[in-house]
């Protein structure tokens, strides 16, 4: 498919599908380009281009395939770049979606890395091998009353799954100014979808790139990674709002298509998810007692579908949804948690 170079700045026209390849300029100095995510639900991640007197940055990387390269590779020569000219990497989070790529290509190019210090504990496990894959989701299942889910998700793992090239970057971020030649980015600390999650704001330009943490459609999974928090979703509602006190600015999303107000989107997913708690609070009222029972009894993705429609993977993260949810009910007061031969149990208080 031809590649296309397009403006949809605030106010522009946008192309139909937000997964087309191209370099779409988003603001002055700065281009979405879509990467495709083959297999995966999402279709494709966001890496934006932002040219800079010192060299270009980019902010996020795609997935390490040989199709995310090659439409990397075409986007870049539209706009007048190779890969060897990207001199920098600022990494949103440690998915592999965001990061394995640019992995390979520091292997390549000598392109220096950066990710939040927060995904230190994870990208450390990853890159140990020292917590197999889906380890820590599998013994989560079994504390939250999915021993059965746990079993059929175990079974169907393949010991043939990729390796990806999980290796720890050239600079770890903790919060503050990333200062370029033209511009200034400030990195923002925002846990919940995974510990170390970072934005990046461009003040000056009224942007914020908003990573996996404030997507236009969808609520990102919550904790989802090797070293987990404790409370992950009392992390991301509490990001949520770090952001909504800031001003105001236009989102650069890593999935979907960039919008004028992230205040707008964060507005949405503070409600829906006091919605969702309500929602989980009443199954437990109805007489669910684990995790894994009130996740029968609601409804997921906005088709409201139920827990046995969806494939293993979104079930097991309904699950664990339902169990972030749940701990933070139990925060709040409004329920009480009970541990009883290895299994959270959740009544009413």
């Amino acid at each position: 498919m031809d590649q296309a170079v397009n403006d949809e700045s605030p106010g522009t026209s946008t192309p139909a599908d937000w997964t087309a390849p191209g370099a779409f300029g988003v603001a002055p100095g700065v281009h979405r380009i879509p990467l495709p995510l083959p297999n995966d639900a999402l279709r494709a991640v966001n890496v934006y281009a932002v040219e800079d007197p010192d060299g270009l940055l980019l902010i996020d990387s795609g997935w390490a395939l040989a199709l995310a390269r090659e439409r990397l590779e075409s986007a870049l020569a539209r706009l007048g770049y190779a890969l060897a000219d990207i001199t920098r990497f600022l990494i949103t989070h440690v998915h592999r979606d965001h990061y394995t790529q640019a992995v390979l290509l520091r292997r390549e190019f000598g392109t220096r890395l950066a990710l939040g210090i927060g995904e230190r504990p994870t990208l450390e496990l990853s890159a140990s091998g020292a917590e197999p894959r889906l380890n820590p989701q599998l013994r989560r299942l079994r504390r939250n009353g999915a021993d059965d889910l746990a079993g059929r998700l175990e079974r169907s793992m393949t010991s043939r799954a990729p390796q990806w090239p999980w290796e720890l970057p050239d600079e770890w971020l903790a919060p503050g100014d990333i200062t370029l030649a033209a511009r200034t980015l400030h990195a923002i600390a925002t846990p919940g979808h995974t510990r170390g999650h970072l934005c990046y704001r461009d003040a000056a330009g009224g942007l914020l790139f908003s990573g996996d943490h404030v997507l236009p459609h969808i609520t990102p999974s919550i904790g989802f990674e090797a070293a987990t928090a404790a409370l992950p979703l009392a992390d991301y509602l509490q990001s949520l709002r770090l952001i909504r006190e800031q001003p105001d600015a236009a989102m650069l999303p890593a999935h979907g298509l960039p919008a004028a107000s992230v205040h707008a989107r964060v507005d949405e997913l503070l409600a829906h998810h006091a919605a969702r708690l309500d929602a989980t609070e009443q199954a437990i009222g109805s007489g669910a007692a684990t995790a894994y029972e009130a996740a029968g009894l609601l409804t997921w993705t906005r088709r409201e579908r139920k827990l046995a429609d969806l494939d293993l993977f979104n079930q097991m993260l309904a699950v664990l949804e339902t169990a972030a949810h749940l701990d933070v009910l139990v925060l709040q007061g409004r329920l009480r948690a009970m541990v009883n031969d290895g299994t959270t149990g959740y009544v009413p208080r």
